[in-house]
């Protein structure tokens, strides 16, 4: 007598301690592995497979890595089977709360000391964006951020950044300095003509209302260019 395959269990019909929900429940979330907690966010599977085996499919889209995962749209992710729109957009809110809770700001403000300081702060707006964004940080006269803002949201190839915009930012602020920043999707980490005299026009505006641009930074991916580290500002 041949003995079919069967389907893979429900996982109601696992043990309850290897079920998601529960194994938090009495193990607490480090015992679960990343598939186990995008199961949970997604609730259920399909016919032919658990929530669990589509939450790993859901990690294979986004190469076993989360911050590749995150750089995925809901349309992106709705191209998984198993994955309708609903569960898509969940994935998405869950990727970006844990991104906002990176850069939750402390009782004092963080202190900017490096172009790497910038580039933490600034790192998760702009290292998964498929299009260029700019943006501002302002500081005070001790170099803590008072505040950072995007200031203009473009194109794949570009984006527009004025300059009056960005001291208007400032200003109003009181700020003593700024740094600037911008993303490049391509992964190019070369800066443009328009990128340095972008540069040039800040400071020389910077130094007319004494407001000292401190650095600009070209953000790609996990990498970045600073015009400070390399003496342009």
């Amino acid at each position: 007598m041949k003995i079919e395959d069967s389907k893979p269990l429900n996982i109601k019909d696992w043990n309850p301690e290897d079920r998601p929900r529960e194994k938090l429940l009495l193990k607490g979330t480090s015992a679960l592995s990343d598939a186990e907690l995008i199961a949970i966010l997604i609730g259920s599977g399909t016919a032919n497979l658990s929530a669990v085996d589509v939450s790993k499919k859901v990690l294979l889209h986004g190469k076993n890595n989360l911050n590749e995962l995150a750089k995925l749209s809901v349309k992106e992710l709705m191209k998984i089977k198993g994955i309708g729109e609903a569960k898509a957009i969940t994935i998405v809110a869950a990727l970006e709360l844990g991104r906002r809770r990176k850069e939750t700001d402390s009782e004092e403000k963080p202190k900017i000391s490096s172009s790497k300081d910038a580039f933490e702060l600034l790192r998760g707006d702009l290292m998964d964006l498929p299009h260029e964004e700019f943006w501002v940080l302002l500081l005070n006269r001790a170099h803590r951020v008072i505040k950072k803002k995007r200031v203009s949201e473009g194109g794949v190839s570009g984006t527009v950044a004025d300059p009056k915009i960005i001291y208007k930012m400032a200003l109003e602020e009181l700020a003593s300095g700024v740094i600037v920043a911008h993303n490049h999707p391509s992964g190019n980490l070369t800066a443009s003509q328009s990128d340095i005299d972008l540069t040039k026009k800040l400071k020389e505006a910077g130094k007319f209302l004494e407001v000292q641009l401190l650095d600009h930074l070209i953000i790609a991916g996990s990498k970045y260019y600073s015009f400070a580290d390399e003496g342009i500002v």
